[in-house]
This record gives structure tokens, C-alpha cells and sequence, in this order.
């Protein structure tokens, strides 16, 4: 008889299929778990998978007294508290690096869009203002990549995956995160030391409470006029307010977002803004990324049920931050 698991945030039944295949599903479709499932139920619950974004706190841990893992799909799990999850020997998974080219490869392409105006340009020829040679002032040359700065926060699996496409575009990549990196790029003793020097500045740090609205006002306003966010990590790393306002009193040049303070995000004001690229966090959203993210969380469940350590389990330093 397969091994029941707590599938616990709302997937498409794509992304669960070959998951599905191994194990019995308990489905609750983005529902808390309590009003799908009865306490009988839920109380021989011993794992769960869950979106690393979703809130999941102890007192929701403890309407599952047999839990001993959580398995985050994808590479983040900002939303799981680890600290109750440690204090309550619930060992936490996730997919490192699974999605890594696929995150990489947009923030590259978001950084693209708007700093060639890619979306004034497609609406330029759509409108038949090109063909009517009705002037554009949006289409104005803009500075190209051979020797334009890029500063990347962060340097895990995604930033060297970024930096490494950002070589080819001929850019300059300079980078901080909470320690240094043996990469070959220049580190920037502070967030605000990056933002002065570029002219994109690249999110690529993991979430958490040490990252909430670092990049704020100030920052923002050391990024200056010239400058371009790029944002593929999580919307909380930015102060999204404090963007809008830059956005609209010209502080910066423009911005490229896939994610957002609260997702899904209804249009806001972000979406008045021409010089604005938005995706709804499609950065991981790539078949090979999906097959990569499956694999990790089929591992992680198959070590718990034969009661092995989880070969993709979130690391202690991070568990210790996290407390």
C-alpha cells in the first residue's frame, strides 16, 4: 500500500503526477489542511510537501503529531519555520539548485526587456506608429551591455548561474552576500556599496527575516536614475512601496519583476509603468526544472519512509539563522 503524504499547498496535478505515482496524495488543494481532512486523519500524517514560500508555522505542525518531514518543491522555504520544525524534529527538504538555469536564464532576459525597452518596442510596431513614423520617445537609444555593471545580491547556485550568462553579454559582475564566494568577480563590502556601483542590480538572494526590504528606499536611491532592479528571488527582499515611489518620482530607470510582496499579484500600480517587465514568478517554471524539482522531492521522501537522512535537506547553518 504506497505511503500517504500531505501534498499541502495548491500544485497543478502535472507537478504532482509522477509523484503521485510513488506515493498516496492526501490533496488539499490550498486548503488548510484541517477543514479537508478530520483529526484522525491528519494525526498520522508523518510527511508533507509544500511550496517553500507558503506560510507553515508549529501550531499547524502540531495538528500533525506523527510529522517528521517537510518537503519543500522548488529551491526555497522561506515560508517554513525552521526553528519550530527543529524544535519538533521535523527534519526540512528542498530541491537546491533544481531550478537554477531556469531562474538564471529569466533574470537574464527580464534584464534584457527592460533595458531595451522591449515592450514599448513590441507595441511600437503593434500599434502602426513604426509604420506610420509617428515618433517614439521611449525608443531613444539606450546604453547597451559591453561594459555595463552588474551587481548581483546574492551568490548561491542561481547568482553564479546569472553572472556566468552575464560574461557572455560582455558585462562587468560584481557581487555581496552574507560571505564571500570563490568566484571570480569583485565583492562589494555592502548592499548599498553594490547598488552605488551598478547600473542593474540583480536580487539573488535567499529569503528570509535577515532579507526582508533590504532593498529599500536607500538602496533604491544609491541604484540612482540610470539604474534597473531585477527581482527572481522573492518579493520581500524588496520594499515594494518604496519601488513604486522610485519608480514614479524617476529615482531609477525601470525594474523587472517574477515576484512580488503578495502573490498572485492583482495589477497595481507596477502595471502602469512602461518601463516595468512583470512575470507571475514563472522563473523556475521549465520542464527540465520541474523533472529536476520532482526528483529531489521523490528522494527526500523515499530516504525519510526507509528512515535514512534526507539527501537534499536544508542546511543546519540555515536551520541555526532561522532560530
Amino acid at each position: 500500500m504506497p505511503l500517504k503524504v500531505l501534498v499541502y499547498s495548491r500544485f497543478p496535478k502535472a507537478m504532482m503526477a509522477p509523484i503521485g505515482e510513488r506515493f498516496e496524495l492526501m490533496e488539499t488543494v490550498g486548503q488548510p489542511p484541517h477543514e479537508v481532512f478530520t483529526p484522525e486523519q491528519l494525526s498520522g500524517v508523518r510527511a508533507m510537501i509544500t511550496a517553500g514560500g507558503t506560510p507553515l508555522g508549529g501550531p499547524m505542525m502540531d495538528r500533525m503529531p506523527k510529522l517528521g518531514a517537510i518537503v519543500c518543491y522548488g529551491t526555497g522555504y522561506d515560508g517554513v519555520d525552521l526553528a519550530a520544525a527543529a524544535q519538533r524534529g521535523i527534519a526540512v527538504g528542498h530541491s537546491p539548485g533544481a531550478n537554477a538555469a531556469g531562474v538564471a536564464d529569466l533574470a537574464v532576459t527580464l534584464m534584457l526587456a527592460v533595458t531595451r525597452r522591449l515592450l514599448p518596442a513590441d507595441g511600437y510596431v503593434r500599434s502602426g506608429d513604426w509604420a506610420s513614423a509617428k515618433a517614439s520617445p521611449l525608443l531613444r537609444p539606450q546604453a547597451g551591455n559591453p561594459g555595463r555593471r552588474v551587481g548581483i545580491y546574492g551568490m548561491g547556485e542561481i547568482g553564479r548561474k546569472i553572472a556566468s550568462r552575464l560574461k557572455a553579454f560582455e558585462c562587468e559582475v560584481g557581487y555581496f552576500s552574507r560571505s564571500r564566494h570563490d568566484v571570480p568577480y569583485p565583492y562589494l563590502p555592502s548592499l548599498k556599496a553594490l547598488a552605488e556601483w551598478c547600473s542593474v542590480l540583480m536580487i539573488a538572494v535567499r529569503a528570509g527575516a535577515d532579507t526582508r526590504h533590504a532593498v529599500d528606499a536607500g538602496i533604491l536611491q544609491s541604484l540612482g536614475k540610470e539604474g534597473f532592479v531585477i527581482n527572481i528571488s522573492r518579493g520581500s527582499v524588496i520594499d515594494q512601496q518604496a519601488l513604486v515611489t522610485a519608480l514614479a518620482d524617476q529615482t531609477i530607470a525601470g525594474a523587472g519583476l517574477d515576484v512580488y510582496e503578495k502573490e498572485p499579484q492583482a495589477p497595481d500600480k507596477l502595471t502602469a509603468f512602461a518601463n516595468v517587465v512583470l512575470t507571475p514568478h514563472v522563473g523556475g517554471h521549465t520542464l527540465e526544472s520541474h523533472l529536476a524539482m520532482q526528483d529531489c522531492v521523490i528522494a527526500n521522501l523515499e530516504a525519510f519512509f526507509a528512515g535514512k537522512p534526507l539527501p537534499f535537506a536544508v542546511r543546519a547553518a540555515d536551520q541555526a539563522i532561522s532560530a
